[in-house]
């Protein structure tokens, strides 16, 4: 039960340090959808989700104006596309229907042009893998992801190199829009179910038919509730974060039961995570730089954030028995004002956010690199944060743009929540031989249990 002194809490976070939904995301099961005739499979496909989904907009707008929070995205999530379009081979049909469907709800984006294969892919498989850089060229709103690893399988080097080329090739293909069509596609290991944000969201095996996932984001609450203790240790800074992260969740429950009502559907999970945006003050950047150092990127920058994401899932958890997706902070160079100003400034680099996705949601994302990076070198990106999350058994990801045309120090500009990505350094060394052997790299002993 949430009472008045919350909602109250609730209003001021609003007005004050940046709180909203980040996102309400219906998932919808497509497995009725499937046929072995591509034209029904696609019909079936935009009938399902203009009809399961086709009010989530205005639920969303209508839980916006009762409690006055503000929702930045409604979005719409797949059953995996490799599975629903396997008997007949339409895929590109079924991306063209998606993103129709989308359209006719008036949703920001769907997700769940997927492929799941961290232990091997089939010949449907393999064909949807192909078909993405055209499907994402092609269409505004539908987001891919491909998750080519997990703890208990290890990790797919043969799709690793696979993805490699198929980044660059949806970047090319979008190439006078900045290579746009990179920034709708991650690279997954762990991938979840029931994640609620894009490009990564699909919608589980193991799920309802309809399930409503809310994700929420406090970077601006959590930066100004540190303010108030510039003196404080280590362990009050995680009391402040976990209290913070406590409030924050609530209101997310409140939004997931009432949409879930008024549409219907499960309630899945409230995702926590302090996903930021290009505003100013709403940074995951500012937190740690609040908690003491110099800029993001400095020495002490891993166990800062580590310390935050520990305490934003033990505040999640203790306000929600559904606290479930990827929670914890996530760090896009180019959704974070404070990010962009580090690497601006040479203070943040490649390899350091790779040693701070360790410890944090979700991995390398929106990373911008040299148009004229090889395939294998992005493909050896893929295998290293692979192998963080294998390790670790957590989620990790990597959304990478190879810009087109553009150079370290460049900077390419998507607008909106995307926001601008300044071109960063990547080594040019050479991975191709060891990218080329392919296989697959063993599941650590740890992931060997029952």
């Amino acid at each position: 039960m949430i009472d008045n002194r919350e909602i109250l809490e609730t209003i001021n976070m609003i007005r004050d340090y940046h709180l909203d939904i980040r996102t309400i995301t219906m998932g919808v099961s497509l497995y009725d959808c499937i046929s072995d005739n591509a034209d029904t499979t696609a019909a079936r496909v935009y009938d399902k989700i203009t009809s399961a989904a086709g009010d989530l907009v205005r639920v969303g707008e209508r839980i916006s104006s009762i409690y006055g929070i503000p929702i930045v995205n409604k979005r719409v999530a797949v059953t995996p596309i490799s599975a629903i379009g396997a008997a007949s081979g339409g895929y590109l049909k079924i991306a063209s229907a998606m993103d129709r469907a989308a359209a006719n709800i008036g949703i920001d984006f769907i997700g769940g042009y997927t492929a799941l294969v961290q232990k091997g892919a089939t010949a449907g498989e393999n064909q949807m893998i192909n078909s993405i850089p055209e499907a994402l060229s092609q269409t505004k709103k539908v987001c891919s992801s491909v998750n080519i690893a997990s703890t208990r399988a290890g990790i797919n080097m043969d799709a690793v190199r696979t993805m490699g080329k198929i980044i660059k090739e949806v970047a090319y293909l979008t190439r006078d829009n900045q290579s746009i069509g990179a920034a709708k596609l991650v690279v997954f290991a762990n991938a979840v179910d029931d994640n609620p944000f894009m490009a990564g969201a699909f919608h589980g095996a193991g799920e309802g038919d309809r399930v409503i996932n809310v994700g929420v984001s406090g970077p601006g609450v959590v930066k100004t509730a540190l303010e108030k203790i510039p003196l404080g240790d280590l362990a009050e800074v995680s009391e402040v974060i976990k209290k913070t992260a406590f409030k924050i969740t609530r209101v997310g429950q409140l939004v997931a039961q009432t949409a879930s009502k008024m549409l219907n559907a499960n309630f899945g999970i409230v995702d926590l995570s302090l996903a930021p945006t290009p505003a100013i003050g709403d940074s995951v950047a500012y937190i740690l730089e609040e908690m003491g150092l110099e800029q993001v990127g400095s020495t002490g920058t891993t166990a800062a954030l580590a310390l935050l994401n520990d305490a934003v899932k033990k505040g999640g958890i203790m306000a929600s028995s559904h606290v479930g997706g990827l929670s914890g902070a996530f760090i896009p160079v180019s959704e974070d004002a404070g990010m962009i100003d580090a690497v601006s400034k040479g203070s943040l680099t490649l390899e350091k956010l790779e040693a701070m996705t360790a410890v944090c949601s979700v991995g390398l994302d929106m990373i911008a690199v040299p148009g004229d990076t090889s395939p294998e070198v992005i493909s050896a990106l893929i295998a290293d944060e692979a192998a963080i999350g294998v390790v670790n058994s957590k989620t990790t990801a990597v959304r990478v743009i190879p810009a087109y045309g553009k150079s370290v120090g460049d900077f390419v500009d998507f607008g909106g929540l995307l926001g601008r990505a300044p071109v960063m350094k990547i080594s040019t060394l050479s991975p191709a031989k060891f990218i080329s052997r392919g296989g697959r790299v063993a599941a650590p002993i740890h992931g060997n249990k029952n």
